[in-house]
C-alpha cells in the first residue's frame, strides 16, 4: 500500500495545525503590532473585563516610573519603558507576560526631564523587537533652555538630541547613538519601526526635521532625509508593498509623504492637509489612510501610486468631520474606525467616505485603536474599554472598566490583551468569556 496519502494527510493536517497555532498565539513587536496598524489575527481575545470583580483578569502588575509607552511582547518576554522622577532615569523593563514578573530592568541613560505637553510623558516611544534585540528611543536634555519655537504662548523649552539604544533580550547594553536633534514644546513621542536591516526614527519637530536610518547591528546612520517642513509630528511611519513598490509613509511636518525604506529616496507627497500630526497612517490593500490633527482636522484616502506631488491627482477622498489628533484608526473589513480625541467615535465607509456613524463613547482618548476578531477596542483615558463591532450602525457588544486612567496604546499577543495604565500593566484573558 502506498504511503503517499497518507504522507500528504500529514502534511496538510501540519499545515492547517500551524496555520491555527499562528493565528491562536501572535506576538506584538512593536508600535502597533506586528503589523504597525493595530491588527491581530487572533480570534480568542477578550471581549468581557472588569478590574474590580476580577474578571478575566489574568493578573496585575504594579509598573515604576511613568510612561506612556505600550508594552510589545516577542515570546516570553515583554518589554516597556519608562521615567523614574527619583533618579531621571530613562528605563527599559522586561516583564514575564505569563506573569507580569519582572525579569530584568536597565537605565538607558539619566538626566533632567524635558518640558513637554500635560498628556505626554519622558518614556512615550514604544520599544520595537526583531527577536533578537529590543530597540529604545527617548529624548536626552542638559536642562538649558531656548525660546520654545511654534506656540502661541511665549515659554522657555529645553533642546535635546534623540537617544536610541539596542540591547539583547537579556539587558545587555548593545551600542547607544544619538540620531539627531529635537526641539518641540510638546516633547517626544514617535516609535521606531525596523525594516530589513535598518531601524528608522522619525525627527520631525520644530527645527530641521529628518526620518533616519540606522544600521539595527551597529547603531550607524546608514541614511538620513530632511524634512520638507520643520514642524513637529509624532507619526511612526508605516511600511507597505503598495503600489508595485515597497512604500514607507509618514504623516507630519505639513505634508503626507511616501518613501523607499530602503535608502530614503521620496516617492511621492501632498502638501498638509494640516500642520500637525500624530496618528499613525493604515492601508488597506487599495489606499491609504491618515487622520490629523492641528490646527484642522481630517480623515483622507490617498491612492498608492502616484510620483511627486500628488496633491491635487491622487486624494480618493477627503472629509473634515471628525476631530482625530492623537489615536491612530484601524480598518475591520470595509471600515475605517477613527476615535475623535474628544471621546466619539466614528465609522467611516473606506470606499466612499461616508460617515456610517459617530456616536459617544468615553470622555477622551488618547491611546490607539486595535482589533481582533472582527471587534474595535476604543480605550479611553479613564480606563474603560469599548468593544465595538463595526457595521453601517454601531453596536457596543461589550463596556469594560480598569478603574484607572490609561495613556498607552493597548497590545494584544498569544491569547491576551496588555493594557498599562498610570499605574499597572494588566493582563487580560478570555477565560470567563
Amino acid at each position: 500500500m502506498s504511503t503517499r496519502p497518507l504522507l500528504c494527510s500529514l502534511a496538510v493536517l501540519l499545515s492547517l495545525t500551524v496555520a491555527t497555532m499562528s493565528v491562536q498565539g501572535e506576538d506584538w513587536p512593536g508600535w502597533r503590532g506586528p503589523r504597525g496598524d493595530g491588527t491581530s489575527l487572533e480570534t480568542d481575545i477578550p471581549v468581557h473585563w472588569n478590574a474590580a470583580s476580577g474578571q478575566n483578569i489574568a493578573w496585575k502588575a504594579p509598573l515604576p516610573g511613568k510612561g506612556h509607552s505600550s508594552p510589545v511582547v516577542i515570546g516570553d518576554r515583554l518589554f516597556l519603558t519608562t521615567f523614574l522622577e527619583e533618579t531621571n532615569g530613562r528605563v527599559l523593563l522586561c516583564l514575564d507576560p505569563a506573569t507580569g514578573a519582572v525579569r530584568w530592568q536597565q537605565t538607558v541613560f539619566s538626566g533632567p526631564a524635558e518640558t513637554m505637553h500635560p498628556l505626554n510623558s519622558s518614556a512615550s516611544s514604544t520599544p520595537v523587537t526583531d527577536g533578537e534585540s529590543v530597540f529604545v528611543t527617548f529624548l536626552h536634555v542638559d536642562g538649558r533652555t531656548v525660546p520654545a519655537p511654534n506656540v502661541g504662548t511665549p515659554r522657555p523649552i529645553t533642546p535635546g538630541e534623540i537617544v536610541v539604544a539596542s540591547f539583547d533580550l537579556d539587558g545587555h547594553q548593545q551600542w547607544l547613538v544619538r540620531a539627531g536633534t529635537f526641539v518641540s514644546a510638546h516633547g517626544f513621542a514617535s516609535s521606531p519601526v525596523l525594516y530589513e536591516d535598518l531601524l528608522i526614527v522619525n525627527g520631525d519637530h520644530d527645527g530641521t526635521s529628518y526620518i533616519a536610518a540606522l544600521d539595527k547591528a551597529t547603531g550607524e546612520t546608514v541614511w538620513s532625509v530632511p524634512r520638507r517642513h520643520g514642524i513637529r509630528s509624532y507619526c511612526t511611519p508605516l511600511i507597505r508593498e503598495a503600489g508595485g513598490r515597497t512604500q514607507m509613509v509618514v504623516s507630519g511636518s505639513s505634508s503626507i509623504a511616501s518613501f523607499n525604506p530602503r535608502d530614503g529616496s521620496e516617492y511621492w507627497f501632498i502638501e498638509g492637509p494640516t500642520e500637525q500630526f500624530v496618528a499613525s497612517m493604515v492601508y488597506d490593500g487599495d489606499h491609504f489612510f491618515a487622520v490629523a490633527g492641528f490646527p484642522t482636522y481630517h480623515v483622507i484616502a490617498l491612492q498608492p501610486d502616484g510620483s511627486g506631488d500628488v496633491t491635487d491627482s491622487h486624494v480618493a477622498w477627503h472629509v473634515t468631520n471628525a476631530k482625530c489628533y492623537v489615536p491612530s484608526p484601524v480598518l475591520v473589513d470595509n471600515y475605517l474606525l477613527v476615535a475623535d480625541d474628544r471621546g466619539t467615535g466614528n465609522c467611516f465607509d473606506t470606499r466612499t467616505g461616508e460617515r456610517l456613524w459617530q456616536a459617544r463613547l468615553g470622555r477622551h482618548f488618547s491611546p490607539s485603536l486595535v482589533t481582533a476578531g472582527g471587534r474595535a477596542y476604543f480605550l479611553a483615558d479613564d480606563g474603560t474599554t469599548k468593544v465595538v463591532k463595526p457595521g453601517p450602525e454601531i453596536d457596543v457588544i461589550a463596556e469594560n472598566e480598569l478603574g484607572e486612567r490609561c495613556s498607552a496604546s493597548p497590545a494584544i499577543a498569544n491569547g491576551r490583551l496588555f493594557i498599562r495604565t498610570h499605574e499597572h500593566l494588566f493582563a487580560i484573558s478570555a477565560t470567563d468569556d
